[in-house]
């Protein structure tokens, strides 16, 4: 499945690509995320009372919420000790068909930097979409993330390049696509648990789009809705045929996801350069 080392990747990417700097390579980020919660269950372990290394109590750090502050810093170990650790984040697949979605953030505390309470924590707030595009070939993902991070970002033709400016205001998505199934029946599928990818033929002209397996539970469509909007998205229009005269092909597909904000890869960013 999807893991934060995946959405990290993302972000740095997008932002080495502006530093005109090296990213750091998935391994390389596994690695350092290994030690990343290492430092957070050590600060927490002293919080309780616990002698540990000094290092303050930063914000609980997860795939959807985090707002982590360093003090001073543990002992060292190195990234290749911690190698293995770091690889057993991402371990579990090592190649998949995968998209990569950037949303827009509409509400302020994804650009404060001061802590929030806790029950702000779990307010997401309103999302906008910024950029999305993948594939449904498999691939490597050390090789497949990058390459689709910077494509969503900079190459999604529905919208202008992400700016660097714009990075603070949004969260990324990496979604592993799994287990396709082709149906006899265009409506054989489970919102909220299967993404779709259709095809047909109209008048000469094929079609084809996909969903993601959020898409319907967020604009609360039902299953025909979904279709004909992802039908509307392929570019037919309903002049051309009836709805019902279409031969729609459907695979279903499921999804595991990671989303991460700006703020959560800022602070991890943070404590990498204070190892430094």
């Amino acid at each position: 499945m999807a893991t934060a080392v995946h959405c990290l990747a993302c972000f740095d990417v997008v932002e080495a690509h502006y530093d005109r700097r090296r990213a750091l390579s998935l391994s390389e980020i596994g690695a350092s995320y290994a030690l990343y919660q290492r430092s957070l269950s050590s600060s927490s372990s002293s919080v309780n009372g616990t002698r540990q290394p000094a290092l303050q109590r930063p914000g609980g750090f997860n795939a959807a919420n985090s707002s982590a502050s360093s003090s001073t810093r543990p002992g060292r170990p190195s990234y290749a000790a911690a190698a293995a650790g770091g690889a057993s984040t991402s371990r579990g697949t090592s190649s998949a068909p995968l998209f990569v979605t950037w949303n827009t953030i509409s509400d302020d505390k994804s650009l404060d930097d001061d802590d929030d309470d806790e029950e702000d924590e779990d307010e997401e707030g309103d999302h906008s979409l910024r950029g999305c595009i993948g594939t449904f070939e498999s691939q490597p993902l050390s090789i497949g993330i990058p390459e689709y991070a910077i494509a969503s970002s900079l190459q999604d033709t529905r919208f202008s390049p992400i700016k660097k400016t714009e990075l603070p205001s949004l969260q990324v998505t990496v979604t592993l696509l799994t287990d396709f199934e082709k149906v006899d029946d265009p409506y054989d599928w489970e919102i909220g648990v299967h993404g779709i990818k259709l095809s047909f033929t109209d008048r000469g002209h094929r079609y084809g789009g996909t969903y993601l397996p959020n898409v319907a539970p967020e604009q609360r469509w039902n299953r025909e809705e979904t279709l004909k909007n992802l039908a509307r998205k392929t570019g037919w229009r309903a002049g051309r045929s009836p709805w019902a005269s279409l031969q729609l092909k459907v695979t279903r597909y499921r999804g595991r996801a990671a989303t991460m904000k700006y703020s959560e890869y800022r602070d991890w960013k943070t404590w990498l350069a204070s190892r430094q």
